[in-house]
């Protein structure tokens, strides 16, 4: 690789990393011996993961950092001091394949900042993408950024090309919008939304080709005074109205320059973790978006303790849960009990009464569910009337688990 298309590499990948819909998985460096394949260096590199679970390696780029509009918490503000790149749609290519041959990658993640006008910036996307598939025949995952205000049949073009087309909504209010990104449309990104998703449908259904990974967004945390509670009513309404695949939370990072509108400092980052929590416990675990606000104080989660379990201590006349009769909705309300555990343990109790330790076996959360939960040999009367359960069950600050 020249030192010119290095450089680039280097900028546009780093500009890259605030996509939270495409992150790293953090691997190590690592270069394969003389009898393997493959490698973890390189810049811009980075794993996701497929609708069947499998993990893939991308190179996850920007077409270019240069930008038209003046988002205030974007570093890639037209107003922003940075350095800035571009690449050709035949360089995008180039490194695309040559990256594939040599074991680095499975596929491309692409995104960009506006330039010269969104059907141009989503024009020189598609290009990317209609050139790895139809010139080079590449069969590897693409994911492309949509741009909102694009033509609909310049987008409907991507997602012929596109495993994944992805629109952020950047800011879960339209008055947000306004005040840090007042360049974008609140309602043109969501009508944007619902036209990927009409098509989706339709392809399924006439058995064609058309972002057959689906469609996502991302929403940035801490950037505005919006609410946790406000802030999951808005993905679930988004997961409802469109179908999307998944809503991403990305914590926002102070950039410099910063305008005053935004705040100083990031916030935690387990405020992104608990918004990803709950998010899971109504796509996986059949809470409802007034679920998670009964969850809640003041709309926010709380920050030393899960979601679930922050439902359940709030809800203690639910408890104690039997292991050998509850239905499988109110066993999924057992904190420490994932979905996989309770479907393990309804199968497993249909040949016999649990007890403690067949739970156990069953499941790694056994200390949390412990108080909640009764089985043959168990019943914890005292446990869940604790009025220090909580700080018993709280994480320590190091500690990030799922349920």
């Amino acid at each position: 690789m020249d030192e010119k298309l290095a450089r680039k590499l280097r900028i546009l990948a780093d500009a890259a990393k605030y996509d939270a819909s495409c992150a790293s998985s953090g691997a190590p460096k690592r270069k394969a011996g003389a009898d393997g394949l493959g490698s973890t260096t390189g810049a811009g590199i980075c794993h996701a993961y497929t609708p069947d679970g499998r993990c893939v390696s991308l190179l996850k780029i920007l077409l270019t950092n240069y930008c038209l509009f003046d988002c205030a918490y974007c570093v890639n503000r037209r107003s922003s001091n940075v350095a800035r790149a571009r690449f050709s749609v035949e360089e995008v290519v180039t490194l695309t394949i040559e990256f594939y041959k040599r074991n680095y990658i499975e596929g491309l993640f692409l995104s960009s900042g506006i330039i010269r006008s969104p059907d141009y910036t989503m024009e020189m996307l598609t290009r990317v993408a209609k050139k790895l598939r139809r010139e080079h025949g590449f069969r590897g995952y693409i994911h492309l950024k949509s741009i909102p205000e694009a033509s609909p049949w310049l987008i409907e073009e991507a997602g012929l090309y596109a495993d994944r087309l992805s629109i952020n909504l950047e800011l879960p209010t339209e008055a947000s919008l306004n005040r840090l990104a007042p360049e974008k449309d609140g309602a043109a990104i969501e009508s944007a939304m619902g036209q990927i998703g009409e098509r989706i449908i339709q392809a399924k259904e006439e058995r064609r080709r058309f972002s057959p990974a689906g469609q996502s967004t991302q929403v940035i945390v801490g950037a505005d005074a919006t609410t946790d509670e406000a802030m999951i009513r808005k993905s679930a309404l988004l997961y409802g109205t469109y179908g999307l695949k998944r809503v991403y939370y990305s914590a926002f990072s102070p950039i410099p320059d910063a305008s005053a509108a935004l705040p100083p400092q990031a916030p935690p980052l387990r405020r992104e973790h608990r918004l990803y929590q709950a998010d899971w416990l109504i796509r996986y675990y059949e809470f409802s978006p007034d679920d998670v606000a009964g969850a809640s104080e003041d709309g926010m989660l709380a920050l030393d303790i899960d979601p679930k379990l922050a439902w359940a201590l709030k809800n203690r006349h639910c408890f104690p849960v039997d292991v050998n009769r509850a239905d499988r909705e109110m066993l999924l309300r057992v904190p420490g009990l994932g979905a996989r555990a309770v479907d393990a343990i309804i199968k497993a109790r249909r040949h016999g009464r649990l007890r403690l330790d067949d739970v156990a076996r069953l499941s790694s959360g056994l200390k949390r569910a412990r108080p909640f939960l009764i089985a043959e040999d168990f019943r914890p009367t005292t446990l869940t009337d604790r009025l220090d359960l909580r700080a018993k069950l709280a994480e320590p600050a190091e500690q990030l688990s799922l349920f």
